[in-house]
């Protein structure tokens, strides 16, 4: 149980843990009172879904992101399942889609409308009915559009696949039945292509989902593991559990060898879950324990001591739940690089905590926000289930910035332009240098094209017709300063752009120029 690790330099040492003011909190929400040991809540950057207390049923509240304050104890729910609801998952894909799962042995899929919620929702967009008894977890695919992992008390992990026109689905694609107890947790590596998952019968599997195939299966004595989590591109696996004289602990495991983890850490004598939370872009690690009111983040390294202590944030209420953010739903301008949801049932609060890299510029931050997961899926469903692998398509988080890489669509061909024929001027040929330099020209056009192109592809930005981007008007000065400093950084940058077009075709005009006197000597 050591908690002062020796000193090392890392750009992350001094991040902290900030909680909202009362104000941007979410108050008198019913949370509900199961004790399942789940999450409870999930969060895009327009909603906040959270399961709650309902007679004779199940159900969960879906409230806008910026709906902050005292809720309506009228608020509407989504209520169709017939037993407690147990999880709740937004799609990665599509902000306006959530799927749950419930006591009554079904997993329903639900479109939320952009505006207001006027009434109850009770009409699910798909039902899928496949399971003997009541499903406890529902993962979707990282990178694979509409697939969807459920895994019941029957043992089972289902795969379905949602590209149907079908409203209800009872035959999933694949069935996974490797285990011999309930299904604790499962987790994805990056591309989707292995499966990894915690049972209780205290083994940790790694799976091929596709093939139905266990290709690693770690049945260590002295560790009792509850969740599981792949380390990103690390190849490494990360387990939340217990020791042997019941101690909370944390495990690391190398992905190709689950006989011996790499390291066991103890943390205390609590009995309460925890949650491991991984983010990939700055390689840090949150354990936020269930009953807790803390939050401990380290930092992973894929050579020894791998786990490095950073901090721990201490607070008084302790969380019955936890809510994640997804990368791009965070505020850039604040250097704000995570951001939870604590359920605290004991004051009906949700109270949101930003994890912030202290900065003194106001500027965006590059070496802080590397490339991220996008909201765009890398294929189709039928793709993956043929076999095909891909990891997720990157985005830049810096404002006004649109999607990089696949989503950059280019301009298709422009139709040629009419010029003198320089080829008639000289009998037919041309000089090898006039070959290269008209290449050179051609080029510098097409990139130009591209570049004026760029503007237009900012409106990707729109995910299902709804801004990303968009919110409400500001409330406080803090708030008013944070908006003035984007408005000037957003300037700045496209004054950049304007200078760098001017420049380019003074460059253009430049090159035509001594082309065309170069081809006059001859």
């Amino acid at each position: 149980m050591s908690w002062h690790p020796q000193y090392r330099s890392s750009k992350f040492r001094h991040v902290y843990g900030k909680a909202a003011s009362k104000e941007k909190c979410y108050d008198c929400v019913p949370i509900t009172h199961s004790v399942h040991d789940n999450h409870f809540c999930a969060v895009n950057p327009h909603f906040i879904a959270v399961v709650t207390e309902c007679a004779g049923g199940g159900a969960f509240l879906v409230i806008p992101i910026h709906q902050t304050g005292k809720l309506d104890p009228h608020y509407p729910r989504v209520c169709g399942h017939k037993g407690n609801v147990l999880d709740i998952k937004w799609n990665p894909f599509n902000d306006f889609v959530i799927a749950s799962c419930s006591e009554d042995a079904t997993v329903k899929i639900w479109d939320i409308p952009k505006h207001l919620l006027t009434k109850n929702i009770t009409t699910p967009k798909k039902e899928l009915l496949g399971h003997a008894r009541r499903v406890g977890l529902i993962e979707w695919h990282p990178t694979a559009n509409n697939i969807l992992f459920s895994s019941g008390h029957d043992y089972k992990i289902m795969i379905w696949n949602l590209d149907t026109r079908e409203d209800v689905l009872s035959n999933p694609v694949k069935i996974l039945d490797a285990h011999k107890d309930v299904v604790l947790s499962m987790s994805f590596n990056t591309d989707g292509s292995l499966l990894a998952t915690a049972c209780r019968d205290k083994k940790i599997r790694l799976i091929d989902p596709r093939a139905r195939t266990v290709l690693q299966e770690a049945s260590y004595k002295s560790h009792r593991a509850n969740k599981v989590l792949f380390l990103g591109n690390m190849k490494k696996l990360l387990s939340t559990g217990t020791s042997r004289w019941n101690n909370r602990q944390i495990a690391l495991w190398d992905q190709n060898d689950l006989s011996v983890p790499l390291l066991e850490e103890d943390l205390d004598g609590s009995s309460g879950l925890l949650f491991p939370f991984y983010d990939s872009d700055t390689n840090m690690l949150y354990i936020v324990g269930k009953g807790d009111g803390n939050i401990r983040y380290y930092e992973i390294s894929p050579e020894k001591p791998y786990l490095s202590y950073l901090m721990e944030y201490r607070s008084h209420l302790p969380q019955k739940g936890i809510g994640m953010m997804p990368k791009r739903g965070l505020e850039v301008s604040a250097c704000e690089i995570f951001r939870f949801y604590k359920l605290i049932p004991t004051k009906s609060l949700i109270e949101p905590v930003s994890m912030i890299v202290p900065r003194r510029s106001e500027s965006y931050q590059e070496d802080i926000y590397p490339l991220t997961t996008g909201g765009q899926p890398a294929m189709t469903a039928q793709e993956w289930l043929n076999g095909v692998n891909k990891g997720p398509l990157l985005v830049s988080l810096r404002p006004g910035s649109g999607p990089v890489n696949s989503l950059l669509q280019l301009p298709e061909s422009e139709p040629p332009v009419k010029s003198p024929d320089l080829n008639k001027s000289q009998g037919g040929r041309m000089s090898p240098e006039e070959m290269q330099k008209k290449s050179e020209i051609k080029d510098s056009r097409n990139q130009l094209k591209v570049e004026e192109r760029l503007p237009r592809n900012e409106h990707m930005r729109l995910s299902n017709g709804f801004d990303v981007f968009e919110s409400p008007p500001p409330k406080t000065e803090n708030e008013l300063l944070q908006m003035f400093y984007r408005q000037q950084e957003e300037i700045r940058r496209l004054r950049e752009l304007l200078n760098q077009r001017e420049v380019k075709i003074k460059q253009l005009e430049l090159e035509l120029r001594n082309v065309y006197m170069d081809t006059g000597r001859y």
